[in-house]
């Protein structure tokens, strides 16, 4: 069962944002840029909070579909992309 819990933040070193997934008790960080972000959303720099949260729905069902075909990166984590949305 994947679950998502209200659990997200930015990065700002490496401009990407990350949500929490719960993959069967285990905590999976689902990662999207700050470009796919704003290709996708149009997310602006003082907005990206407020773009990750309207969009919410959208970047969970993108990480769910990576999760189930098992495309987790070398770290364990999930990397969304402009195409996946």
């Amino acid at each position: 069962m994947i679950s998502f819990p209200r659990l997200e933040c930015w990065n700002n070193m490496t401009k990407m944002a990350t949500v929490v997934a719960e993959v069967d008790k285990k905590r999976v960080l689902c990662r999207i840029s700050y470009e796919s972000l704003r290709a996708k959303f149009g997310a602006s720099d003082d907005k990206l909070m407020q773009s990750i949260a309207q969009h919410r729905t959208d970047i969970q069902e993108a990480a769910r579909k990576l999760i189930e075909r098992d495309y987790y990166e070398e770290d364990g984590s999930v990397l969304i992309q402009t195409d996946d949305l």
